[in-house]
């Protein structure tokens, strides 16, 4: 078995790999990042989803879908202070949507299950932004089928920014410095096509695949300068938890999270990912040694798994680095502050709602073959029910719970902070600005309700394991 056999391997079963400095240097494919596209300046952008076929690492070719492109889609750049035009076209047999998870944009530009667009059709939402600067993406999000079609590639990255990450001290150069890094694992039939055929198993702890992908990519390294690297982190998975460290032992310095930058770069050693997450983190390659990216194998099962506890072994190999010498350096000193807006809220007098993520079991899960064993306080996702109506500028503290297992949960529309994790303090990556995170046991979140939604356009807020959210774990509100 030749190196890039074992890290592919590897990846795949789970396996330890401990790879020392440039090992992995010539047998390793240099990552290729989405293509940017950057409409700070025009303020207007067109994505078409499109069915292609991909050829992923020496395999055959596999139908795949994406959006100006085969197999996942553009780096969307947006300029907040200002309102961008899309333009979304359907080239496909089906419906799809286009959702912006993470931007906060009124319920009518949201692209959720409310807004499908036909096959042909093309759907222009203006979308304002007045957000502060953050990582989000975008994924269709049809109810039913968007664990399908996310699984097959119809989701992007989207940054916004305030065209000042240079007064932070921070990189920027796209692809070289400031890296865009999406997650995602796969299953692979004999011949190299994209295995889902998800069943009982699967739909119930959420599907999980055998290789792991980085932007679209197996078997690759990412190539770095001998300086601050930032990197740029989107869960992309349908089901699967991250839990992720360098070989090496060195820090990440954590510096956004999904709404946004925190305070100041916080060193971790440990970063948990959920379906839907972004985090932002700092590498420092002034060393000049190599390190790769490792994951834990992390146990979410409601079939006697580990609550919040990592699988077996030593783990397995998510992302080689490697220094490239000729890379222009830009930035080698860790930034003292970022100048964020940290959250503030106030909920002395905040509404308290308390939301549980259920799941049935025994013979009514094992004998369900329609999708509906998952709910939302006891009731699954009706299109045609609003579950409840907020008013616009509120304050409310949501008290959310997982049944069984853990689950990210994921609101529309708004961004919140994480008050308390099982009573406790949260963890220090949930300090900063919120819209999705993985509820083990029961956590408060304190949120404003800033942007409207209307009945027939409403707010999602759902469970971000896609086969849990398809199967009805989600539900629905307006703000007014």
């Amino acid at each position: 078995m030749n190196r890039r056999q074992m890290m592919q391997t590897a990846a795949g079963l789970g396996l330890g790999v401990m790879l020392p400095n440039g090992l992995f240097a010539q047998s390793i494919k240099k990552l290729e990042f989405p293509p940017l596209l950057d409409a700070t300046s025009s303020q207007k952008f067109r994505l078409r989803a499109q069915a292609g076929e991909t050829q992923f690492a020496e395999r055959a070719g596999t139908d795949t879908l994406g959006f100006n492109q085969g197999y996942l889609g553009p780096t969307l750049r947006l300029r907040t202070g200002f309102t961008t035009q899309a333009e979304v076209e359907n080239t496909l047999d089906e419906p799809m949507s286009a959702h912006w998870h993470g931007l906060m944009v009124p319920g009518e530009s949201d692209g959720g299950p409310h807004q499908p667009i036909l096959p042909g059709q093309t759907w222009r939402p203006l979308l304002p932004l007045d957000q502060p600067p953050a990582t989000a993406w975008y994924h269709s999000h049809v109810h039913g089928a968007t664990a399908r079609q996310v699984m097959y590639g119809l989701a992007g990255v989207l940054q916004v920014t305030d065209g000042r990450d240079d007064e932070r001290g921070l990189p920027s150069n796209y692809g070289v410095d400031d890296l865009t890094l999406v997650l995602q694992d796969r299953q692979f039939d004999w011949r190299g096509r994209i295995k889902y055929t998800p069943g009982m198993h699967e739909t119930m702890n959420g599907f999980l695949g055998d290789t792991i992908l980085v932007n679209g990519q197996i078997d690759t390294a990412a190539e770095v300068p001998r300086g601050l690297v930032r990197c740029r982190l989107v869960n992309g998975s349908n089901s699967r938890i991250y839990n992720l460290w360098l070989s090496d032992g060195r820090p990440m310095h954590l510096v956004a999270t999904d709404g946004g930058f925190i305070d100041q770069p916080l060193p971790l050693t440990k970063l948990t990912l959920a379906p839907g997450e972004r985090y932002e983190a700092l590498i420092d390659f002034t060393n000049g040694n190599d390190t790769v990216l490792m994951s834990d194998n992390v146990n979410n099962s409601p079939m006697g798994g580990m609550m919040g506890g990592s699988g077996g072994g030593a783990g397995f190999a998510v992302l080689p680095f490697r220094i490239d010498a000729s890379l222009p350096v830009r930035i080698t000193k860790m930034p003292l502050h970022l100048n964020s807006d940290i959250p503030d809220l106030i909920g002395a007098d905040a509404t308290v709602r308390r939301i549980s993520l259920d799941m049935s079991m025994g013979m009514g899960m094992m004998m369900s073959r329609s999708g509906q064993q998952f709910s939302i306080n006891g009731e699954t996702f009706d299109q045609k029910r609003l579950n409840f109506t907020v008013a616009q500028n509120s304050v409310e503290r949501w008290v959310v719970s997982a049944d069984m297992m853990m689950h990210p949960f994921h609101i529309h529309g708004v961004r919140f902070q994480v008050v308390s994790e099982n009573g406790q303090t949260p963890r220090a990556q949930n300090d900063g600005w919120k819209d999705t995170v993985l509820i083990d046991g029961t956590a408060e979140l304190l949120m404003q309700f800033e942007k409207p939604a209307s009945a027939t356009a409403p707010f999602m807020y759902h469970c971000h394991i896609l086969e849990h959210e398809d199967g009805g774990m989600m539900g629905q509100f307006s703000v007014a």
